[in-house]
């Protein structure tokens, strides 16, 4: 009899930790294996929701789920032990993009493909076996749609500029130190923003590691140091979006001495702040339809498919990758998005 696979049932294998894991048996014939980098990485939690109720429809499917805890080293023993667990198939999402050779070569060797998502390795490693593939979105993408939104807002709003000084005086949330979206995200958004005509002055930039927490006490310290001169702040996130809109409220400052803030990612709560008028915009990363990918690229491969079936419902790049488009989001369509939650 089919079990049914539940994001309560992830939240209980997150839990555990990395020592342990859950198995759901569906039935012999793919045995899925799944190491995500982060429970706590809210859009990442709500992908995994997602790719979870696609399984639910499969009574052909048995997957485990492990959390690496941002340890790559635990994430290299999990793709081991699946391995060994025989799994068919793995989904990674990498802790280390730049780090994926135990967890490829360990694959190769047994020759068990490897789907990576969210977190995109390098071209040269992906390129070292054709049994390595991709579902995500395109960074430069997010980055140019945040920079037109922003840059939208600032042309249109005259208010944005307090000083008037015919510049955007602004600052720069960013993820991870060297993590390929992070850096894409922050170069694209900020050219994009230029290159439409915004006159800027960068105030700094604050690295907050997608966290909500971090970038909430970043944000306090710019807000001590130029209190109402943030005219501008663009997030690689939404976590540290709203992270910065923390830092506001705490520094009970009212909301016409806020700054314009955008996000990316579309999580449910960054969806709500741009509903009540705190956070200015965000861009949408398709969880839904990368999860989708996701499972549709999985089990295709695993039952003996190849990417190119695929084509007919996705873009499929190279053999390897499938991306799906990033999406604007202000006030005036937020509605759409918020039925799709």
């Amino acid at each position: 009899m089919a079990v049914a696979l539940s994001f309560v049932l992830l939240a209980a294998v997150f839990a555990a930790g990395c020592g342990q894991q859950n198995t759901v048996r569906r039935s012999d014939k793919i045995k899925v294996g799944v190491t995500i980098y982060d429970q706590y990485d809210t859009f990442l939690s709500q992908y995994m929701e997602c790719f979870t109720k696609e399984l639910e429809a499969d009574e052909e499917v048995e997957v485990v789920v492990y959390n690496a805890s941002q340890s790559q080293q635990t994430q290299n023993s999990q793709v081991k032990k699946m391995i060994e667990d025989g799994c068919d198939i793995l989904c990674v999402n990498l802790v280390d993009r730049t780090d994926p050779t135990t967890v490829i070569d360990a694959a190769k060797k047994a020759d068990v493909p490897i789907v990576f998502f969210n977190r995109e390795l390098v071209e040269g490693d992906i390129g070292r076996w054709n049994k390595l593939f991709y579902v995500g979105a395109d960074a430069a993408q997010s980055g140019i749609l945040e920079g037109e939104l922003a840059a939208s807002t600032c042309l249109s709003d005259k208010t944005i500029d307090r000083n008037g000084d015919g510049k955007i005086q602004y600052i720069v949330l960013e993820g991870e130190a060297g993590h390929q979206d992070a850096i894409v995200r922050t170069e694209y958004s900020v050219d994009t923003l230029v290159q439409k005509g915004v006159e800027v002055d960068k105030l700094g930039y604050a690295i907050a590691n997608w966290n909500r927490a971090q970038a909430q006490t970043k944000v306090a310290q710019f807000i001590e140091n130029y209190h109402d001169s943030i005219e501008l702040i663009m997030s690689n996130n939404d976590d540290m979006a709203l992270g910065a809109i923390d830092a506001y409220e705490a520094a009970g400052m009212i909301k016409s001495e806020w700054p314009a803030i955008f996000g990316i990612d579309g999580t449910t709560v960054g969806l709500e702040a741009v509903r009540d008028d705190k956070m200015t915009g965000t861009v949408y990363n398709d969880k839904e339809g990368q999860a989708h990918a996701l499972y549709r690229l999985t089990t295709t491969i695993a039952r003996g498919g190849s990417i190119e079936e695929l084509s007919d419902e996705f873009e499929v790049t190279d053999g390897k990758y499938i991306r799906l488009d990033y999406e604007k989001i202000t006030a005036t369509n937020i509605n759409k998005y918020l039925k799709v939650k």
